[in-house]
């Protein structure tokens, strides 16, 4: 029985699971950065090479995963330090020295509200292509204007295509030098759920986090640099009973009544635990993800700090 794996969209979980294991990965190199007056720890995972990339399970390149604890907070001060903090990031990635032309794409289904990230953000993006193609970049009172459009293509279900094909259509039109999408995630800590984003310059795949594994949206499929901002806002039900038998084990060995049954639950393997938790979950939990009852307004809430992120960025 293969080890048993609880979702994620992270690659800083990811390459925290070998961590546990005490297993360096070779290819693989991070960088670890905190700012101790705004509370936001950025955490670069860089995969360099096809064998650093097979044991990730991810493609090469480079993930950076900013955690603001306080990020699912009301603070405004808070959230535009955040916004400030992942456009600089933004402008690393993207390099936008030059004048660049920027599809930025809302994945996501906007009717489900855990899902709506991508469209919230396209709502507040400050939209100039159609004003430059129009009027000139004097419209806009400045010498040097990024022309930003966007589009939120909804999901299969809504259209019947592909999303990737909606926006292969669109680049082939209008020509962007960059693709920017933004999707919400799945991760594997509930303590990250919306206090996470993660920036990456590989693209995304649609659903993944989810097991919706729809066609990839990167630079080989689209020809063009793809940068892709997620927020994860649920995690799989499977993490949510492997976290709670971590603790009771924990617990019982802290108990004398129960501590030679947890230090026996303590000696299960990564199999026998896979088997255990899958009896557990099943059949009612399977496939079951979660997410915190305030979604609704910490979604739209995120969705405004990354769309003000994106913002800065292209000023």
């Amino acid at each position: 029985m293969e080890k048993f794996k609880i979702r994620t969209d992270l690659a800083l979980e990811v390459r925290e699971s070998f961590e546990g294991d005490n297993v360096e990965i070779r290819g693989v190199r991070i960088e670890e950065n905190f700012n101790e007056e705004l509370d936001i720890r950025t955490t670069t995972v860089i995969i360099e090479t096809e064998n650093g990339a097979k044991s990730m399970g991810k493609p090469v390149g480079v993930y950076i995963t900013l955690e603001a604890p306080n990020m699912s907070s009301g603070d405004d001060d808070y959230h535009r330090e955040i916004s400030l903090e992942l456009a600089r990031h933004i402008r690393k990635l993207v390099n936008l020295e030059q004048e660049k032309s920027v599809l930025v794409v809302g994945l996501g289904n906007r009717e489900i509200t855990p899902d709506a990230l991508g469209p919230d953000v396209i709502e507040n993006l400050l939209i100039t292509r159609h004003m430059v193609k129009e009027y000139g970049k004097i419209s806009l009172g400045k010498e040097k204007v990024h022309s930003i459009s966007a589009i939120v293509p909804g999901v299969m279900g809504q259209t019947g295509m592909e999303t990737v094909e909606i926006i292969n259509g669109v680049v082939k039109e209008t020509n962007p030098d960059v693709v920017i999408v933004i999707d919400a995630l799945a991760a594997r800590s509930t303590r990250r759920l919306n206090r996470t984003i993660q920036i990456t310059n590989t693209g995304i795949n649609p659903g993944s986090g989810v097991g919706n594994h729809r066609s990839g949206i990167n630079q080989d499929v689209l020809k063009i640099p793809v940068i892709a901002i997620g927020v994860p806002t649920v995690v799989d039900a499977a993490t949510i009973v492997n976290d709670t038998m971590e603790n009771l084990i924990d617990a019982m060995d802290e108990s004398d009544h129960f501590k030679q049954l947890g230090g026996t639950l303590g000696t299960l393997d990564s199999a026998e635990k896979y088997q255990l938790i899958e009896e557990l979950i099943s059949p009612h939990l399977n496939g079951m993800f979660v997410t915190p009852k305030d979604i609704d307004e910490t979604v739209k809430r995120i969705g405004f700090t990354i769309s003000e992120a994106l913002n800065i960025a292209f000023d």
